[in-house]
């Protein structure tokens, strides 16, 4: 992982389209649609179906409304939720993190069998999402670039 691989900030909302919104009265920021819908992963009590949906500012730096997923680790609580950062390999970026002290939180296959994304936190609070690069192009299309 290095510094130049962060990508977006993620904030949890219950009101997306209100936390959206007042982003762009105050900051100016604009916004792609929002996307997603029943996800698989695997938390800590085990595998479960999540509706995880969000919307990219097409505005830089990036930022990621999700929309709260209640009794998960996606529950609003203000502020910044995660740094999300693009991975050549996420198994083995979890795996340098977890050796230093990161906890998974959460995990979702990719199609090729590896990981497609995982979620970790640090014992001071930082939470890191790390996301497949093999996404990049598609989840371009979330902000207008890319083919």
């Amino acid at each position: 992982m290095k510094a130049e691989d962060l990508f977006h900030l993620g904030v949890v909302a219950d009101d997306p389209e209100s936390t959206r919104e007042e982003f762009t009265a105050l900051l100016g920021y604009e916004w792609g649609p929002e996307v997603g819908g029943a996800v698989p992963v695997t938390l800590p009590a085990g595998d479960r179906t999540v509706d995880l949906r969000c919307a990219y500012s097409i505005t830089e730096p990036r930022l990621e409304v999700v929309r709260s997923v209640p009794g998960t680790m996606w529950e609003a609580g203000g502020g910044i939720h995660h740094a999300g950062y693009w991975s050549d390999d996420v198994a083995a970026d979890a795996t340098a993190l977890v050796a230093r002290g990161f906890v998974t939180e959460a995990t979702r296959a990719g199609a090729d069998g590896g990981l497609f994304f995982a979620f970790l936190r640090g014992t001071t609070g930082l939470r890191i999402e790390l996301v497949t690069r093999a996404a990049e192009q598609g989840l371009q299309r979330c902000w207008g670039a890319g083919a």
